[in-house]
């Protein structure tokens, strides 16, 4: 029987999903008792607002997001995002390299980093210390031919200092990534199908997304 698994942080008002940028704001804009004025009697209905940055939650980054002349979401295909035979891969090495993946058939496949960095969501522990991919491993993940990579932790890269190496050689490729994923203990090593698919915005790099495997 088929089963749908969601591996993606829910976004909340006051969420601080990276360290310097602002927290999402979510309030209404119409609110339910407010819209009661404008329909009939026992009518009402909710428009929400939110103002966030893009990097927020669960999302995705397109090459865009770090080349001015990458492709940005609108651009993506959907074959890069959606209905991809996925791969987890765990590691607990606070530096991933090439050797987590060796052996293993990446051509074409969502490659997920399973590091359980995931449980610290939310609190104030998950914003520094991550575990990352090494440069090496994101060039044996290009040559594996891998269509997307994700990590579920503050960020693929490690950022303790300036470099991006790790963006810069999958999003120099067209390989998206998917940064804070959650719940990827829930998933078979390999056997199921991965979804990441943001909403189409021109000139943007980032998008949250509700990333969720499809398990037989």
């Amino acid at each position: 029987m088929t089963r749908l698994i969601d591996v993606s942080h829910a976004i909340e008002d006051g969420t601080v999903t990276y360290p310097g940028l602002p927290a999402p704001v979510i309030c209404d804009f119409l609110s339910r008792e407010a819209s009661k004025a404008q329909y009939a009697e026992g009518t009402s209905f909710h428009i929400g607002r939110i103002d966030m940055v893009a990097n927020t939650g669960t999302y995705v980054d397109a090459p865009f997001h770090r080349f001015e002349e990458g492709r940005d979401l609108a651009e993506l295909p959907l074959e890069s995002i959606a209905d991809l035979p996925g791969r987890v891969v765990a590691s607990d090495a606070p530096a991933i390299g090439p050797e987590v993946f060796a052996g293993l058939d990446l051509n074409g496949c969502a490659v997920l980093v399973h590091t359980g960095w995931d449980r610290h969501w939310g609190r104030a522990d998950y914003l520094s210390g991550h575990p990352f991919l090494t440069e090496e491993a994101a060039g044996f993940l290009l040559e594996a031919g891998a269509a997307l990579v994700g990590i579920d932790s503050l960020n693929i890269d490690d950022t303790r200092t300036g470099s991006r190496p790790v963006h810069t050689t999958l999003l120099g490729a067209d390989i998206p990534i998917v940064e804070h994923l959650t719940n990827l203990a829930a998933l078979p090593p390999e056997g199921f199908r991965f979804h990441a698919a943001p909403v189409k915005v021109r000139a943007f790099g980032t998008f949250p997304v509700r990333a969720y495997a499809v398990v037989d």
